[in-house]
């Protein structure tokens, strides 16, 4: 029993650090540009599915990340509006640290050791 808790955490520590990589570089690209807000929006996307299904996440868990990926949303639409649809690079950089914020509480929820239930 001990052995299979030291080869659950291992794995999700190794898979942690793979979210925290994937997370502002692409893997198949050999100059490792940052992600785009749209690929980033994509992959918290999938992290919130899948911490559901593993039931790392509870409902109220999910609704609280839910709330807050949609006002980031509706934030970016905004600045988009007053730049006739361009973000500005200042933009970028607010839009970056938010969905920094969000991405690590995603981590903190799905390790908190609650459950759906």
């Amino acid at each position: 029993m001990k052995t299979r808790l030291i080869a659950f955490a291992i794995t999700a520590l190794l898979t942690a650090t793979g979210f925290a990589s994937s997370a502002t570089t692409t893997d198949n690209d050999n100059d490792k540009k940052p992600l785009t807000i749209q690929q980033r929006k994509h992959m918290q996307q999938e992290r919130i599915h899948q911490g559901v299904k593993s039931d790392e996440l509870t409902r109220g868990e999910k609704r609280n990340i839910e709330k807050k990926e949609r006002a980031l949303n509706q934030e970016e639409r905004d600045m988009r509006k007053m730049n006739h649809g361009k973000l500005t690079a200042q933009d970028r950089k607010t839009l970056n640290a938010q969905q920094n914020k969000i991405s690590k509480q995603i981590y903190k929820d799905k390790h908190n050791r609650r459950k759906r239930g």
